[in-house]
This record gives C-alpha cells, structure tokens and sequence, in this order.
C-alpha cells in the first residue's frame, strides 16, 4: 500500500524535533507486525516524529482494513507480496534504522537476519515504551502547564512478572494490592492496553504493573525496573525459544538491573538460579515465597495466614501479618503462591500490610482460570481452559480431588509422564479430547494403568458436550470435573477462552438436563 507523509505531530511538536534522539530512538523505523502491538507501536512513533514503514505478510481483508487507518496517519504499510515477488515481512525496507517486532515473531525471521546482518537493532514494543516513559512524563507536564493545572508526576514505577504460569493473575492481584494502596496503577504488558499507549497517555500512575512473555523479555534489551518475579519455569515455547536453556535465560532478563528486590519462588530453585545470575543494582535483595514457613527475607504461610518476613524490622525473629489464606480467590495452592508472590512486589514499593489484604479480598479472577462453573448431582465442575500446558494442569489438578479429568489440544511439543506420574493418585478418570490426546493417553497408560480413560476421537461443535457427559458419567458424589487441558487449544477452538465456553456451556446443558430428570 502507498503511504503519505504528515509534515508534524501534537506529540513530536511538544517534545520538539529532536524528540527520538533524545529517548534512544532513530528516525526511521520498521514495524514488523500488524496486530494489536504493532498498531500501537507504529501510531506512537509516528506521533513522536518517525518515518515509519509497518510490514506483515498477511493481505486479507482485515489486514487492509488496519493498514488503511494507519496510512491516513502517513504510515507506509506493505502488505503481503511485494511487486518484486518478495513477501513484505521478510524483507527489510530501505533506509530502515531499527525494527520493532511484535512478540510473536520468530527470532530467525528472514526480516530479523536481514537487520542483523546491516547491523540494525532489532526490539519489541516493551523496549520502545521503556524508553519512551520520559517522553510520556514529558507530554503529561507540558497539557497540564496549558491547563494550568499542579506539578505533574515523572515517569511510573514498573514492578514485574514474568513465568511460565499464573503472570496475569499475579499481575492483576498487584494491580489491586496496589489501588487498595490508594496508588495509581493499571495492569499492563502481555495484558490489557498495550504499554506503548499506557506510557505516552494522558492519565497519570504511580506504579504500573507488568505482565511480561520470555517473547517481549527477549526483544527488551534496556529494561531496568524497580522490582521484578519469576514465578516459576517449565518448558513451554520450546519450539520459539529453540532450548529450555534459552527460554529461561529471556525469562531471567527481567531481574537485569533490578533496584530494590528480585522475587523467586522458593519451590522452583531455577527462578533464584536466575536471580543469583542477574546484574543488579547495589542493594537490590532476593526475595523468596513459599507455600511454607518463610525464612528471614521470604513471604510464606504460617497456620493459614501469609507473613512477610522480608519487609519488617528485625526480619530475623519478626514476622508480619498480611492476610489470611482465605483472602486468597480461590485458595488453591498455585494461587496462594501467586498471591505471595504479588504480595512481596506490593511490599518492595512500600505498600502497607492492610492494602495487601485489602487488595486480595477484591481481587477476582478472569474466566477459565481455576473457575467455578456449576455443581451437577454433587459434582464440582471446574473451568481452567487456561491450564495450556503442562505445568499449569499440574498446578489445577494439585488443588483438587479426587478428579475427573478433561485434557488435550495442541501438546507444542511437551510431554506427559510427568504431569501423570504426579496427578495419578487424584485422578477418578480421564476423557481425552483433541489433536494430540494420545500422548496423554500413551502416559496415563504408563503411570496410572488403573485409572478410565475414554479418548474422545471428535473435532465438531458437540465434542465439548460429549466430553462433559463421559466425564459426568465417570464421576462420583463430591468428584470435581475439571477442564485443565495440559494443551493449547487452535486444533479445535479460536483459543482458550473459546473452549472454556464451551465447556461452561455443556455443564449448564448438563445441569439443565439433571433438573429435568428429578422434576
């Protein structure tokens, strides 16, 4: 698609000409991705004063329908196969001086190799709005000295979360610690707005709490946050990463230059592995969670309440109350260590010990995480379509039993003896759904030859009401049926929320039909 040239910004006129030198950034940038992120990079910068050239090798009609909004802003968008043959997205356009890639995309992407190869930086979306956060404070002081409003605030505080497993809920039980707090905050990153256009708007935080994926960890070279956890590794992307090595090493970049703590989860030596890795600020402490008692310098668990033994007077032989485990929605034990984990940045930032309780009495879940959906002839049925590997099935069967289990989908190149030699003593059955069902069928058969397995070979619309039926029918009285799939989704739904709809609405189907039976 062609493009036209805007001669000035409101953003690039207040900061003035030289805006993008002075944050880190050149003139003339490429955006590989025409997504959500990519939208809101190629808009922001656009805005500060670059030329901007956005790339994508799809050319369907939503694609045009975004490139055609972003050209109206002199955005150049070049959109599936080039006049020369070449497909946009591998191609690295004339002049380019840094590419901004959406998270998704492959590090070995032809566009990537071609920059590398010129010796152009390649970045992601988290590292443009790092660098942008002056420019963001600067934009908000100068509409309030046109408004004549008080002194603005500077930059917000990022507090971080990265893991394989229970980022976006930590990350939004922080966010409501911190409000509980009084303080400005949202919940932000791999979740929510996209960052760019949270750093450059107009409201004005204290604090952003941050989801960040190994992907945006490992596009954002620059970052440096006041605190930051890794809740817990275990392989997962494999096939983006190319090793579980490499994987964790992107997950560890969130600790680089930590000021105040770096938080580790205390059952998952790899994360303070990382930590004890990590290039920090003088004075930045490793701080510990665990489900147990906590040592100096650690949250934990003592009798049903979580303590903090890091961030008190004394911490050798003092221990403060936060909140009870009851607190905790729901409380089962990896939302426990999530709630610790959110407990221990809020306390880094100095928040006070009833804002945490505060914040995790109002917190409350999104769908499809470890969410209740009905009780059908005392039978607990439970949604956790989110559970799209195996460490987070893991987490979900561990806080139930006895079990009838949903699982499969895409495996991504994972395997199952694990997971089944752990959960096999909870488990009253399995239907197995999906793709890649048979790998959990081969590891069910190796670990827990006992427990009915009904392998489920359907892919049409009434699959998810058939799975439910066969699990209903292995269940007994105060049995809970759980969808934890261990497995992506795309085999048979849009994603995961789709499938947690779908079994949400099974069990409605289910429980209308057991009413009408005992009418």
């Amino acid at each position: 698609m062609g493009s036209r040239q805007v001669s000035s910004s409101e953003p690039a006129g207040v900061l003035g000409p030289d805006a993008l030198g002075r944050f880190g950034l050149p003139v003339r940038i490429t955006v590989a991705g025409l997504g959500i992120s990519g939208i809101s990079a190629a808009r922001a910068l656009a805005g500060l004063g670059a030329g901007v050239t956005v790339v994508d090798n799809g050319d369907g009609d939503a694609h045009r329908a975004r490139a055609a909004e972003l050209v109206e802003l002199g955005i150049e968008v070049r959109l599936g196969h080039l006049p020369d043959g070449a497909r946009a997205g591998e191609t690295l356009p004339e002049g380019t001086e840094l590419v901004v890639t959406s998270p998704g995309w492959q590090p070995e992407s032809p566009l990537f190799l071609a920059a590398a190869a010129a010796g152009i930086d390649v970045v992601g979306d988290v590292e443009v709005a790092w660098r942008l956060r002056g420019a963001g404070a600067e934009l908000r002081a100068a509409r309030r000295a046109a408004d004549g409003d008080g002194d603005p605030a500077g930059p917000a505080e990022w507090l971080a979360i990265t893991g394989t497993n229970g980022k976006t809920t930590t990350t939004q039980m922080l966010a409501s610690i911190l409000k509980a707090a009084g303080l400005r905050t949202a919940a932000v990153g791999n979740i929510g707005t996209p960052i760019i256009d949270v750093v450059l708007g107009e409201q004005e935080y204290d604090v952003l709490a941050v989801e960040l994926s190994s992907y945006q960890l490992h596009w954002a070279p620059s970052l440096r946050v006041h605190s930051a956890a890794v809740l817990n590794l275990a392989p997962d992307h494999l096939d983006w990463h190319g090793s579980m090595e490499a994987y964790a090493a992107d997950k560890g970049r969130i600790y680089e230059g930590n000021r105040i703590a770096c938080v580790y989860n205390v059952a998952d030596p790899a994360t303070e592995n990382l930590v004890e890795e990590a290039d920090v600020e003088e004075g930045c402490r490793a701080i510990g969670f665990t489900l147990g008692a906590p040592g100096p310098s650690m949250l934990g668990v003592v009798d049903g309440i979580l303590v903090d033994r890091a961030f008190v007077e004394n911490r050798q032989k003092n221990a403060q109350e936060l909140a009870e485990v009851a607190d905790v929605n729901p409380p089962a034990p990896h939302n426990i260590a999530n709630a610790l984990a959110a407990a221990a940045l809020a306390r880094a930032f100095g928040v006070e010990a009833r804002a945490v309780r505060d914040g995790l009495r109002d917190f409350r879940p999104d769908a499809h995480r470890v969410a209740y959906v009905d009780e059908v002839a005392s039978v607990t049925y439970i949604d956790d379509s989110k559970a799209t590997n195996t460490h987070a099935a893991e987490a979900s069967l561990a806080a139930f039993e006895p079990v009838v289990w949903i699982a499969g989908g895409l495996a991504k190149g994972a395997t199952f003896d694990e997971l089944v030699r752990n959960a096999a003593k909870r488990l009253r059955g399995a239907v197995l759904i999906g793709a890649d069902r048979a790998l959990i069928a081969d590891a069910l058969a190796r670990h827990a030859p006992e427990v009915p397995v009904v392998d489920l070979d359907r892919t049409d619309t009434g699959a998810m009401l058939a799975a439910v039926r066969e699990a209903a029918a292995l269940a007994e009285p105060g049995d809970t049926v759980l969808l934890a799939p261990a497995c992506a989704s795309m085999d048979m739904f849009a994603n995961y929320n789709k499938r947690g709809d779908a079994f949400a609405d099974a069990v409605r189907e289910l429980a209308a039909e057991n009413a009408a039976d005992t009418a």
